[in-house]
C-alpha cells in the first residue's frame, strides 16, 4: 500500500511518501480502504516532538481518524462489515490513518450516514465529536453573546455554526482577510486578528460577552477571556499559539468567570461514541456543514506546512 512513513522527528520534509506492506487486521479488527483521512494539529506537535505530547514510535504513519470502505475483516467480526462504508477514529493513541489503507477496531466503526462524503464524515468523527463535547459544556441559548478564536478552522467553523443555530450574536477571530470573510459567511461578526487595532474591535463587537470558545491562547486568547463580562464562561480547549500553559493560565486570568468541563474531563467509552454519533448526525441532517481543505495523501508534507502556516480554512483532510 501507498502510506506517509515518519522516521525522524523534525519538519514537514520527514513525512515522505513510501510502498509499504499491506496491514492486516487481527482479532476485532477491520481493514479499511481509506477515502480521506484527518490531519489534525496535533499530528504536527507529534512530528516535531514538541512537549508535552510524547514522540511517536518511529517509524510511524500519522494519523488518527479515516473514512473509507471496509475490505478485510479479521477473526470474530461480523463479516456483514466487508464491503460498508464507514468512518472510525483510530484512538488518541492511534495511528496509521495516513494511508490507502488502515485498521481501526470494529467497535469503533460507523457507518457512514446517507448524503455524507467521506472527508466531512472524517471531519466530524473527531474534530465534530469535540465540538459536540464543547457545545454540551457551554450550554448556549440565544442570549449569549459568543466568541471563537480560529474560528475559520475545522473546530472553529463548527463551533460558529452551532452557536447560530442556538440563536446566538457571534464573534469569530481568524487571521487575514480570507478567513474573516469566510467566517462572515457563516453568520458571524468578525475581528482579524493580524489587522492593526484588533484588540480595539474587539472590545467594541465583544460587548456583553458570555461565552469564549479558545483554542490559540497566546496574546489571542488572554484578549478574548479579557472581553467575557464577569459571570461568563470559557472552554478553553488548545494552544494553538504555543503556550503549553494555557489550561492553567486561562484559569488564574479571571477569578469572576466559569470554566465549564471540557477537555479537561476526556469521555471514554459510550459517552465518547454518544458524541461521535450526535456529531455524524448534526452533519448529515444539515444542521453543521463541515468546511474541509483537501490534499492529496502524496501532498501530506505541504498540507502539515499550510496547516501550521495557519493557511487553510477548515478541517485538513487527505485524500489517498
Amino acid at each position: 500500500m501507498r502510506a506517509i512513513v515518519q522516521k525522524q522527528l523534525g519538519g514537514p520534509e520527514v513525512l515522505e511518501l513510501a510502498e509499504t506492506a499491506d496491514p492486516e487486521p487481527g482479532p476485532g479488527r477491520v481493514r479499511i480502504a481509506v477515502a480521506a483521512a484527518g490531519v489534525h494539529v496535533l499530528d504536527t506537535a507529534l512530528r516535531r516532538g514538541d512537549p508535552p505530547f510524547p514522540p511517536p514510535e518511529l517509524p510511524y504513519v500519522p494519523g488518527r481518524e479515516v473514512a473509507g470502505t471496509v475490505d478485510a475483516a479479521g477473526p470474530d467480526v461480523d463479516p456483514s462489515w466487508i464491503g460498508r462504508s464507514v468512518v472510525a477514529h483510530l484512538g488518541a493513541g492511534g495511528s496509521g490513518g495516513y494511508a490507502s489503507l488502515a485498521v481501526a477496531a470494529a467497535e469503533s466503526l460507523h457507518p457512514l450516514p446517507d448524503g455524507l462524503t467521506p472527508a466531512a464524515a472524517v471531519t466530524m468523527i473527531g474534530t465534530g465529536r469535540t465540538a459536540q463535547l464543547l457545545l454540551d459544556g457551554a450550554a448556549l441559548t440565544d442570549d449569549d453573546v459568543v466568541l471563537v478564536t480560529a474560528a475559520a478552522g475545522g473546530l472553529g467553523t463548527l463551533l460558529v455554526q452551532a452557536a447560530r443555530h442556538a440563536g446566538a450574536r457571534v464573534v469569530g477571530l481568524a487571521g487575514g482577510p480570507a478567513k474573516t470573510e469566510r467566517v462572515a459567511a457563516l453568520g458571524a461578526q468578525t475581528v482579524d486578528y493580524r489587522a492593526p487595532g484588533w484588540q480595539d474591535r474587539l472590545r467594541t463587537v465583544a460587548e456583553g460577552a458570555t461565552v469564549a470558545f479558545d483554542g490559540v491562547g497566546g496574546e489571542v486568547g488572554r484578549a478574548v477571556l479579557t472581553a467575557l463580562r464577569p459571570g461568563g464562561r470559557a472552554l478553553v480547549y488548545g494552544f494553538s499559539s504555543g503556550d503549553e500553559d494555557w489550561f492553567t493560565e486561562s484559569r488564574a486570568l479571571r477569578s469572576d468567570i466559569t470554566f465549564p468541563p471540557g477537555l479537561d474531563k476526556r469521555p471514554t467509552g459510550a459517552a465518547l461514541r454518544d458524541l461521535e454519533t450526535r456529531a455524524l448526525a448534526a452533519a448529515a441532517d444539515g444542521t453543521l456543514v463541515p468546511e474541509v481543505t483537501t490534499f492529496p495523501l502524496a501532498e501530506a508534507a505541504a498540507a502539515h506546512r499550510a496547516l501550521e502556516s495557519r493557511a487553510t480554512v477548515g478541517k485538513v483532510v487527505l485524500v489517498p
